[in-house]
């Protein structure tokens, strides 16, 4: 039976607020022999992820699962003993897309061949800047953390949002999200389409790098389209640990999610069903968001690091569905009739 949360999801998906968006929505709580693929899932793995990020938790539900997570427990009789699977719907249909962990070839030092700056978070004075006044004006120079070799590198890496520099001397630097200039983004993409370079088919971020090769000069105007302009900030990780999430702990390739936390809190398990090429049928956890990310139904999958899994997640725009697991006095509060499929 479904349930209509009227007073909204942000009461229960505490620390979120309540809004009129999350009013709409509607949940109902699953089994978990109804979720297709679950008692063949490596949830060890997903119990690994979800370790990573669950101390980040406040509300006493999720912290004493967490506490008790720590201790190693049966994976899979874990979250079934202590989880109910929620499917939350607010009328628009599951897509799951996908992001990666860019890598960069860069220097510490600008030269010919390495000559865009990525930047650290500029002062207020010139936080407003658009991505052009920002090219043209020089007003940055002194926050430069390193330059690469590419335009259209730098801003692939600002969509990710995190990514790795190989740098000329052999070391690499991380970097992570670092703020952003406050304008509206606006896809290169679509502005390619809308202008005739590419057909809608073709708009794969191979073939937008492909022309840009080509077109340098007419690219920058392209570039220029989009005014948004994100900065970086270092990060200290271990070369096998993933990019920093949302809650400032590294994501694990394959089993995290970057989710709207209006409708998932973040740190909670995810059980998805995706569609598509490759299916997948696995738990994950909720430990990302990012501003494209926007419904109950709406994730980006973590493929990892480097140009294979950036290839796999930017051919990733499928349907299925996505089943939160909540603690289950927290599930049968948002689905109170306590139907099950």
């Amino acid at each position: 039976m479904i349930s209509r949360l009227k007073i909204g999801l942000g009461v229960l998906l505490a620390p979120f607020v309540v809004s009129e968006a999350s009013a709409e929505a509607t949940a109902r709580v699953l089994s978990f022999d109804s979720l297709s693929g679950w008692h063949t899932d490596n949830h060890q793995a997903a119990l690994e992820a979800y370790q990573g990020t669950c101390s980040r938790m406040e509300d006493q539900e999720w912290a004493s699962l967490c506490a008790f997570a720590q201790s190693n427990p049966d994976a899979k009789a874990f979250f079934e003993l202590f989880f109910r699977p929620v499917i939350i719907e607010n009328g628009t249909p599951t897509l799951f897309t996908g992001y990666f962990e860019p890598e960069l070839n860069g220097a510490r030092f600008p030269d010919s061949i390495y000559r865009y700056p990525l930047y650290r978070k500029p002062q207020e004075p010139y936080i407003n800047y658009t991505r052009q006044q920002i090219d043209e004006t020089g007003a940055l120079r002194g926050l430069e953390i390193a330059w690469v070799d590419n335009p259209v590198d730098v801003y692939y890496l600002q969509i990710q949002g995190s990514g790795r520099v190989n740098l000329t001397d052999g070391s690499s630097i991380r970097l992570g999200y670092g703020g952003e200039n406050g304008h509206p983004n606006r896809s290169i993409a679509q502005t390619m389409i809308d202008q005739g370079i590419i057909p809608r088919s073709q708009a794969s971020a191979a073939r937008i790098r492909d022309w840009f090769g080509r077109n340098p000069g007419f690219g920058q105007q392209i570039l220029w389209s989009n005014p948004s302009y994100v900065f970086f900030r270092k990060l200290s990780l271990p070369s096998h640990k993933g990019p920093h999430g949302a809650m400032s702990r590294p994501l694990t390739s394959m089993r995290s999610l970057a989710v709207d936390p209006l409708y998932t809190t973040l740190g909670a398990p995810v059980w998805i069903e995706k569609s598509g090429s490759p299916s997948l049928q696995r738990l994950m956890v909720a430990q990302d968001k990012g501003g494209a990310i926007k419904g109950a139904q709406r994730a980006d999958i973590f493929f990892g690091t480097g140009d294979v899994a950036g290839k796999i997640a930017g051919q990733t725009k499928d349907g299925g569905r996505m089943v939160v697991l909540m603690p289950i006095q927290l599930a049968f509060a948002m689905a109170p009739e306590g139907a099950q499929e």
